[in-house]
């Protein structure tokens, strides 16, 4: 049975390729401008806003599970459309698809929010996310649409980029403190998807990490890993900036945890490490 991974070039997408790889699956591996490194993947071109390249794509690899972790956050045409076809077209052909949501498609207004929870986007990424979800469950109730938030890995996540450009004064900006989201080591979330894509899970699925953290709590911890100094990281609010999206969203992954054999991680668990060693 082949995976086909789309979005494979992506910082998610990558490591799911790399697990999937070492696991002995034969995957298929999507991107847009440059194709991966890894090798054990038959690399190809596709663009989501392109409905032929997709059919074309499903055509020559006949994936038995399809994973779509792509996104463009401000490119509706490829975060919900995009999807949308994805889906359309791994049901027509009996694929199993594993679809790659976000926290975003809540506004923040209940904090809380298991996996009954119901949408309700305030930005136009959140919105996007938000009706790839509602399509696929239609067209593809089989599905597993798994949710999760910031993704962390070891050094080389845009949120730890961010910090370390902070703390050397090489960008300006803030660390929201009224920002909280449950991050998630993006090791373990590939896991977990890839552990997902081959059981009979279905519908919306919670994979998030255990601990809320703001963002400058994050840039805390992820200062002390890296040995740098924490009073170089600005500290902000963003309910004092007019910066659209969420606040405080925390996404209950307990169900889900408990029916996995992968851990999630919390973030001052994974963080709790010195890479300088």
């Amino acid at each position: 049975m082949t995976m086909l991974i789309i979005g494979a070039s992506g910082f998610l997408g990558k490591e799911l390729v790399r697990q999937a790889t070492a696991s002995g699956h034969a995957v298929a591996a999507t991107f847009v401008r440059n194709p991966g490194r890894l090798s054990g993947a038959k690399w190809l071109p596709l663009d989501l806003r392109n409905r032929e390249e997709i059919v074309s794509v499903l055509d020559e690899v006949d994936p038995g599970v399809v994973i779509n972790a792509a996104y463009r956050k401000a490119d509706w045409a490829t975060t919900a459309e995009g999807a949308i076809r994805v889906a359309m077209a791994a049901a027509d052909r009996g694929a199993r698809l594993v679809h790659v949501s976000s926290d975003v498609v809540f506004s923040g207004a209940q904090i809380y929010y298991g996996e009954a929870a119901t949408p309700d986007p305030i930005s136009p990424y959140g919105a996007a996310k938000a009706a790839a979800e509602t399509a696929i469950r239609l067209l593809a109730p089989a599905a597993v649409i798994a949710r999760t938030s910031l993704i962390i890995g070891d050094g080389n996540s845009e949120h730890e980029t961010l910090v370390h450009e902070l703390s050397e004064g090489r960008r300006d900006g803030a660390l929201f403190t009224d920002d909280v989201r449950c991050p998630v080591h993006v090791a373990d979330l590939a896991a977990a998807i890839l552990e997902l894509a081959s059981s009979d899970h279905a519908g919306i699925r919670h994979v998030a990490g255990p601990d809320a953290v703001s963002r400058h709590e994050l840039g805390l911890l992820i200062a002390h890993r890296d040995g740098l100094d924490p009073a170089t990281l600005p500290a902000g609010r963003r309910a004092d900036t007019g910066v659209p999206g969420p606040l405080d969203v925390r996404l209950d992954s307990s169900e889900t945890q408990h029916s996995l054999r992968t851990r999630v991680r919390g973030a001052r668990e994974f963080l709790s490490g010195d890479r300088r060693h």
